[in-house]
């Protein structure tokens, strides 16, 4: 119970993640005058267990609190639909049993991906690394998503030596360019990360002492322990029978429209499996707006803007709102705010390690748009930024507001001359 995100998901990456940023935190301490410190050996089995212990505690809370208390009844097992109103269902006990119900929700998420090539069969994805009995000492990530980008990170913060391998010019495709480069400069600046761009693999050979050897494309190789793929996620349609009540696929995913409600009147799909934002919050956001409308007598669309995330890299990068591309192509009339700096924190131990933050505004409006962070808990700041962009808030609001000093976050209400424009969608230099 709980889904990728409690499982194999958000909850034990964010764990590997805390695990990961010890090392960088106390190689600073020498600057603020702690002689000595070191952050010791990490212990990878012992890690696993606190790791499974936590992840069992909250399967239970799920089950015996939130659903046992809202009279739910779990039952599990393998279900397929059978027609519109029946779901057939497989019990682990063996048992079979067979559903019916006036509406239906398909809400079964999705899978990573992996492409067909030779030795493919001797990676892992993101489901199995947090089940390896043994730190691989060597690993190489291949991907350009953020779940490529974040393994990366805390892979090396625990000591591994990674390669990441993506076969396009920059990762994080679809985030702001200053961000994605920023992630870049630092990444080759503050970690031991060998990035590998234009490069993709071609093969994957088991040698005979259980180690890989990755052969890409443009005839290098890479010796490893492991090799994990984030290469993009797939729905989970197989096997549902779908198609006994005549619901409309499209590639692995269930088109929906903003009921969530596929092309079968009393069949509803929220979650990854509806390729609409694949985040934790969105899909309790669409299942609770859906229940809202089929037992709480509303009308309540999913809404799909101005929703925040964060990439939990080293440094985080924490956004809400439009890209200054895509601010640029629907807005057209824009002002571009940024700053780069040192956080004290990094600063004074005498640390190369630099924020950046950006504000995008809608000029014909004053609307802030878009706000965009890479910094020391950018995903705590960004949450609460989140909620002045939903609301509307316009660059008067932020400039309106005292900042807390001294904070990185004051940086968001003292940005005062924009970098640069653009009008009528092309850029202007000030």
């Amino acid at each position: 119970i709980g889904g990728t995100c409690v499982n194999v998901g958000c909850v034990p990456k964010k764990l590997m993640v805390f695990a990961g940023r010890y090392p960088g935190d106390i190689a600073e301490a020498k600057g603020y005058g702690w002689e000595g410190a070191s952050p010791g050996q990490f212990n990878w089995k012992t890690f696993m267990e606190y790791k499974n212990a936590e992840i069992t505690r909250l399967n239970n809370v799920y089950s015996n609190f939130v659903l046992k208390n809202a009279g739910v009844e779990v039952m599990e097992g393998f279900g397929s639909l059978n027609g519109a109103h029946a779901v057939d269902v497989k019990k682990s006990d063996g048992t079979e049993t067979t559903l019916s119900a006036k509406n239906v929700v398909v809400a079964v998420g999705g899978w990573p991906f992996k492409p067909d090539i030779p030795g493919i069969e001797h990676t892992i994805t993101s489901n199995e690394i947090f089940y390896l009995e043994e730190q691989p000492k060597r690993i190489v990530c291949v991907g350009g998503g953020f779940i490529a980008c974040e393994f990366a990170s805390i892979m090396d913060g625990l000591g591994s030596e990674v390669t990441l391998m993506y076969r396009g010019e920059l990762f994080l495709r679809g985030f702001d360019m200053d961000m994605r480069t920023h992630l870049k400069e630092e990444m080759e600046r503050n970690t031991k990360i060998d990035i590998q761009f234009k490069t993709d693999p071609e093969s994957i050979v088991k040698n005979d002492d259980g180690t890989l050897t990755v052969l890409t494309r443009d005839g290098n190789k890479v010796e490893c322990d492991a090799v994990m793929y984030a290469t993009g996620r797939k729905g989970k349609i197989e096997n549902l029978g779908l198609e006994s009540a005549g619901v409309e696929t499209k590639n692995s995913f269930i088109p929906v429209d903003d009921y969530s409600q596929t092309n079968v009147d009393n069949i509803y799909a929220v979650g990854d499996i509806t390729d609409r934002i694949a985040l934790t919050p969105v899909a309790l956001m669409e299942g609770h707006r859906l229940a809202d409308n089929l037992f709480g007598g509303q009308d309540r669309k999913v809404d799909h803007e101005y929703v925040a995330s964060t990439v939990f890299t080293n440094p985080e990068i924490g956004v809400v709102g439009y890209t200054e591309e895509d601010a640029a192509a629907k807005f057209a009339n824009i002002d571009v705010y940024k700053s780069k700096f040192r956080a004290m924190k990094h600063s004074f131990p005498g640390s190369e390690t630099y924020s950046l933050f950006k504000i995008i505004v809608d000029k014909d409006t004053d609307r802030v748009i878009g706000v965009h962070v890479a910094t020391d808990g950018a995903g705590e700041m960004i949450q609460g930024v989140g909620i002045a962009v939903k609301m509307g808030a316009t660059k008067a609001d932020f400039d309106a507001t005292i900042g807390i000093h001294p904070t990185s976050a004051e940086e968001l209400v003292t940005m005062r001359t924009p970098s640069y424009s653009y009008k009528d969608g092309k850029k202007i230099e000030e």
